[in-house]
């Protein structure tokens, strides 16, 4: 059972992206439970609509702005109804994210730009946005631990996650000292959506694989971006916090492929293009062990 702190974020205003479901709704219903008057936004109205009715339900401040967060006009928007609404801003939480499942070779242009305009353009416009706005404050993006570790198919999302790292790295030396930026990096997460693709067995599996014992849940997000937005965490800026049961401590190899067999298919590939050019029982540098 997590104790919730007093109201660290009372007369605080705070825009959490993409909290319509999952880690988002976590953070903003976290922000609002201490105090924060939270914008809730995302492109489901109904969905953030549904969060905006949760947080008010349990005594909480909060409205939902729709927004996509591919659209520039869009995010501007979002922040000046914010600043209409409550008078200013405090908190930004970047969280919108996508992912495709490709890999390198067979992600398309279309992936790329559905991918790298949602999780890192629109982090950075976000922002600029903010910042604009707030006289003092703090940003946390959440990026994940796929920063650090990746696994094959995961293209271009592993990459912008590394990329908001930096990004975050960038926005704290810039907007310093007034605006603290922080990176918070989940791993497995229970959500709706991870656990429709997950059989009870692969569940299990995943869970046993953590340090801690089981999946994480939005709660366990949401208290890692409460402390980082919070003055608690006045003297972190700049920092990438791993939120993910110990999944990035384990050496595990079970998603990876065989890259012993791709290597020896490709270099018997190789010899049949090439036969006569070299004496079968002489190494030609590709098959050479």
């Amino acid at each position: 059972m997590v104790t919730v702190p007093p109201e660290r974020f009372t007369d605080r205003v705070a825009v959490v992206t993409g909290s319509t479901r999952g880690i988002g709704a976590g953070v903003a219903k976290r922000l609002a439970g201490e105090g924060a008057s939270v914008v809730v936004t995302g492109r489901t109205r109904e969905a953030g609509e549904s969060t905006v009715d949760d947080i008010r339900d349990e005594g909480g401040e909060a409205v939902f702005v729709r927004a996509d967060m591919r659209e520039p006009d869009d995010i501007a928007a979002l922040f000046e109804a914010t600043v209409e609404t409550y008078g200013g801003l405090d908190v930004l939480v970047n969280n919108a994210g996508v992912e495709t499942n490709t890999g390198v070779a067979e992600a398309t242009m279309d992936d790329w730009e559905f991918v790298v305009e949602t999780d890192f353009r629109s982090f950075w416009l976000c922002a600029k946005e903010a910042a604009a706005r707030m006289d003092e404050g703090a940003i946390v993006n959440t990026s994940s631990n796929h920063a650090f570790l990746t696994m094959p198919g995961m293209f271009p999302y592993n990459a912008v996650k590394s990329g908001i790292n930096g990004m975050t790295r960038a926005m704290a030396l810039d907007l310093g000292p007034r605006i603290r930026v922080n990176t918070v990096n989940p791993g497995w997460v229970a959500i709706e959506r991870t656990l429709s693709e997950m059989s009870d067995a692969e569940r299990r599996e995943i869970e046993s694989i953590h340090p801690v014992g089981r999946l994480g849940k939005p709660e366990d997000v949401a208290s890692a971006v409460a402390f980082l937005a919070s003055e608690e965490a006045g003297f972190v800026t700049g920092a990438n916090l791993l939120v993910d049961g110990g999944r990035s401590a384990v050496m595990q190899d079970g998603t990876l492929p065989d890259y012993r067999a791709r290597r020896q298919g490709r270099s018997e590939s190789g010899r049949s293009s090439r036969a006569g050019a070299a004496p079968a029982d002489e190494p030609d540098g590709e098959g050479r062990e």
